[in-house]
C-alpha cells in the first residue's frame, strides 16, 4: 500500500505543476488575455476588450478609419487554435500647404487734379443816383457755411438790415459814406468801396473755419461835357447792377508747381527748395490792370502781427531777401498784367520748432496802361544792384533806402490782403 499511495501523490504532483504551467502560459502578455474571468471560450467572448486591443474572438485590432494590413501567422495560441494577427495602422491624407502670403499692392499712380479756387457770385450792387445798394449772401464763399454778420463791414459801416429767410445781409448807405473814394477820369466819375469780411472765433474756441476777404466794389457814372466854356454839369447815369455787379476785385496767392502751370498740390517743402508764388487779381470784364505785391511777411501762424515776423517784400515791392540773407529769392519778368510771380528760398525760424510758415502779402493793382513808378514796382537784388521784373530798372532806386510818396498817373489803384499757409519746411 505505501508504494501505491507514493505513485499517486507523484501523479497529482506532477498534474499540479502542469496546471500551474498552463495557467501561467494562459496569463502571459503573449496570449493577449485578460487576468481576470475564466479561461474558457465562452467567457472569452464576453469579456469586454478596449478599442486597439486584440480581442481573440475576434482575432484582429478594433480601429476605426482608413486601415492598412500586413497579416502573418502566429503559433499556436493557449487554446490549441491556429489565430491570425492582423496589423491594421490609421492612414490619413496629407493635405497642409504653405500659407499663402497676400500680395502687397503697390503705389498706383493717381491722376492727381487740385481743385482751383472757384469764385464765389455772392454780391450783388446796385448804384443808385445818390446811394448804393449791396447786398451779400451769408454763404459768402459758395461753401455751405454762414458767416457771421458782425464780421463783414463796408468800409467802416456795418449792415443795416438782414434777411433771414434768404440769409441775406443789405447795406445801403449814401455814396459819400463808408470811407467810400471818389475817382474822376475824362470819361467818368468813379465811387469806390471795399467790403471786408474778418472772421471771428467759432463759439469762444481759438480756431476758426473760414478766410478773410475783400472785395472792392466801384459804382461808375458818365460825365457829360457842356459845349461851352460854363462849369462842367455832369449827369447822373448809373450802369446796371449786373454790369457793377462785375466791377468786383478779388486778390489771391498761390503755390505753383515749377512749371507755373498749375497750383501745386502739396505744401511741404525742404530747405534749399524754391517756392513759387503767384499773386494775382481777378478782373472779371474790368478794365485791364497791373498787379504788384507791396509788401509780404512770413510768420508761424496765420496773424502776421504775431511774431516772429519775417519781411521779405516791403519798400513799395523790393525784395530784400536776396540783399539781407544772399539768397536766390526774386520777381520772374512779368508776362500778365494780371498776376506777377516770384520765386522765394525756403526757410526756417531760428530756434523754433514749429516747422509751419504762413505768408501774407499786401497786393496792389493799377490800370494797365499806367506806368509803373516808386510806390507802384517789382524790384528784384541780383548781383549788386536791383532790377524790375517790369523793365524799368530805374523806379527800382529807392529800394536801398525809403520809397517816397509821390505820385504818378498810377495813383489810381485798388488794394488786398491775400496769404498762403501753412507751408512746412523740413531740415535735409
Amino acid at each position: 500500500m505505501k508504494l501505491h499511495q507514493v505513485v499517486i501523490v507523484t501523479l497529482l504532483v506532477i498534474g499540479l505543476c502542469d496546471a500551474w504551467r498552463n495557467l501561467k502560459q494562459r496569463q502571459s502578455p503573449r496570449s493577449m488575455q485578460p487576468k481576470t474571468g475564466p479561461l474558457s471560450s465562452a467567457s472569452r467572448g464576453s469579456v469586454p476588450v478596449p478599442p486597439g486591443l486584440w480581442n481573440p474572438s475576434q482575432m484582429s485590432f478594433q480601429n476605426p478609419g482608413p486601415l492598412r494590413s500586413d497579416t502573418k501567422k502566429l503559433p499556436q495560441d493557449p487554446f490549441g487554435v491556429q489565430s491570425q494577427q492582423v496589423m491594421q495602422a490609421v492612414v490619413e491624407p496629407l493635405d497642409w500647404r504653405y500659407p499663402v502670403v497676400p500680395e502687397i499692392q503697390a503705389n498706383v499712380a493717381v491722376d492727381f487734379q487740385q481743385k482751383q479756387p472757384v469764385t464765389p457770385s455772392s454780391v450783388a450792387i446796385q448804384c443808385g443816383e445818390s446811394s448804393i445798394l449791396v447786398e451779400v449772401k451769408q454763404d459768402l464763399f459758395s461753401n455751405g457755411q454762414l458767416i457771421d454778420p458782425s464780421g463783414l463791414h463796408l468800409g467802416g459801416c456795418s449792415p443795416v438790415a438782414q434777411d433771414f429767410d434768404s440769409k441775406i445781409l443789405i447795406f445801403e448807405y449814401a455814396l459819400q459814406d463808408c470811407g467810400s473814394v471818389l475817382m474822376m477820369t475824362n470819361d467818368e466819375l468813379v465811387y469806390m468801396f471795399v467790403l471786408t469780411y474778418t472772421p471771428q472765433p467759432l463759439g469762444g474756441t481759438m480756431i476758426n473755419r473760414a478766410d478773410g476777404a475783400t472785395v472792392n466794389i466801384q459804382c461808375h457814372y458818365q460825365r457829360n461835357y457842356n459845349v461851352s466854356s460854363n462849369v462842367l454839369n455832369p449827369a447822373w447815369v448809373p450802369y446796371s447792377s449786373t454790369e457793377v455787379g462785375e466791377e468786383v476785385l478779388l486778390f489771391s496767392l498761390k503755390l505753383m508747381t515749377d512749371d507755373w502751370m498749375y497750383q501745386r498740390p502739396s505744401a511741404q517743402y525742404y530747405l534749399g527748395d524754391i517756392i513759387n508764388i503767384e499773386g494775382s487779381v481777378k478782373v472779371y470784364n474790368h478794365v485791364p490792370l497791373r498787379v504788384f505785391v507791396d509788401g509780404c511777411v512770413a510768420t508761424q501762424v496765420p496773424d502776421p502781427r504775431v511774431p516772429p515776423q519775417y519781411s521779405f517784400i516791403e519798400n513799395n515791392g523790393c525784395f530784400v531777401d536776396a540783399k539781407n540773407t544772399g539768397s536766390s529769392s526774386h520777381f520772374l519778368p512779368r508776362t500778365r498784367t494780371d498776376a506777377i510771380q516770384f520765386q522765394l528760398e525756403a526757410f526756417l525760424f531760428k530756434q523754433q520748432t514749429n516747422p509751419s510758415i504762413y505768408i501774407t502779402c499786401l497786393l496792389r493793382a493799377t490800370t494797365a496802361v499806367a506806368s509803373t513808378d516808386a510806390q507802384h514796382k517789382s524790384c528784384s537784388f541780383i548781383g549788386n544792384r536791383w532790377f524790375a521784373a517790369d523793365g524799368n530798372d530805374q523806379v527800382c532806386g529807392c529800394c536801398d533806402s525809403t520809397c517816397g510818396p509821390e505820385t504818378t498817373s498810377a495813383d489810381v489803384q485798388w488794394e488786398g490782403k491775400a496769404s498762403v499757409g501753412p507751408l512746412t519746411v523740413k531740415a535735409q
